[in-house]
């Protein structure tokens, strides 16, 4: 997880748990859609979620789990996949791009990927969804496979095959937070920060040591031009750090602004860097305390999993008995 990660998303989660039922799921099966190390992935599994935890979601009061634990997922991503038109699929922004870039070595999983996000969703009968700009196609692809699976399999013909009746899905809506939705990369501010960069210096992770994250903003793209400045489409970077800076230290614009508005990059870089280290500090230490008890971290997977497939299972259920097909016991 990085910067992008944490204030584009996961910060916000933690005013949601005090309003909402959450579920917060640790996408393993989704990571795998491009090339991956097996090791790697057995690692981040674990580390992601320490790092939820650590960044402030309470697992009293939220269910977090590892997607690959729940077999619903899965399952019901086939389900949709076989009523989802391969042009909508074709359509969607990120699989146009990340083809581009992989060529005949693109997977069939990559171009799914929006469909198992949309079961990811769909399985929790979720009213709202907190998602990032970038994201909000596949929200309203996640509705639109929904609303079209609904059409075909709700209502009388749902109650027919023995199901309650009505519709299957329930329709979800974004939740997109207000500050802090896209974090741009530190070497292209026109690029939001990815953890799929090649360039590790584009990112600061929430697991950077202060030398790395002194190096990797010192290094940090800017332009020729005096002072900082929000907002200006020809200095995106400017905007970028600017913004980056306000969130690791909780003020306004103006504040932010009022100190920083007449420094050059070289008087910046280091008052940025020494934010970002004060701000991951906490986090990082509560991190350490998290996964240096490995049954404490098991027994919250152990206890979200368990609610995420009573929930998710009782969904499947539905879904298979409005497409005809006879629920294996025990579902």
């Amino acid at each position: 997880m990085h910067l992008g990660n944490y204030f584009g998303a996961v910060k916000n989660w933690v005013d949601m748990t005090e309003k909402y039922d959450t579920y917060f799921c640790v996408v393993d099966m989704h990571a795998i859609t491009a090339p991956h190390s097996p090791p790697e992935l057995k690692e981040s599994i674990r580390k992601t979620a320490g790092l939820y935890i650590a960044s402030g979601v309470d697992p009293e009061k939220a269910s977090i789990f590892v997607q690959s634990h729940v077999p619903a997922h899965a399952e019901l991503a086939w389900l949709l996949n076989c009523s989802t038109p391969i042009g909508w699929l074709e359509r969607m922004i990120q699989f146009k791009e990340k083809a581009k870039k992989q060529g005949e070595n693109v997977s069939l999983g990559l171009m799914a990927y929006p469909v198992l996000m949309a079961a990811d969703i769909l399985l929790y009968q979720a009213d709202l969804v907190p998602v990032g700009e970038d994201q909000k196609q596949h929200l309203e692809l996640t509705r639109n496979i929904a609303e079209r699976f609904n059409s075909m399999y709700g209502g009388n013909k749902f109650k027919k095959l023995g199901g309650r009746g009505g519709k299957i899905f329930r329709v979800p809506e974004p939740l997109i937070a207000a500050e802090g939705a896209r974090i741009m990369s530190l070497t292209d501010g026109t690029s939001k920060m990815s953890k799929s960069a090649e360039n590790e210096k584009s990112r600061i992770n929430l697991l950077d040591s202060p030398d790395e994250i002194v190096s990797k903003v010192k290094s940090a793209k800017t332009d020729l031009i005096d002072g900082c400045e929000f907002s200006n489409p020809e200095r995106p970077e400017s905007s970028n750090l600017l913004g980056i800076y306000q969130l690791a230290t909780g003020k306004t614009k103006e504040e932010v602004l009022t100190e920083c508005g007449s420094m050059r990059w070289g008087s910046f870089k280091p008052l940025l860097a020494d934010a970002l280290v004060a701000h991951l500090e906490p986090i990082q230490n509560r991190y350490r305390d998290v996964t240096a008890d490995p049954a404490y971290l098991d027994a919250i997977l152990k206890r979200g999993e368990e609610k995420a497939n009573e929930t998710a299972n009782w969904t499947l259920r539905n879904a298979y008995i409005a497409m005809g097909f006879e629920p294996r016991p025990g579902l």
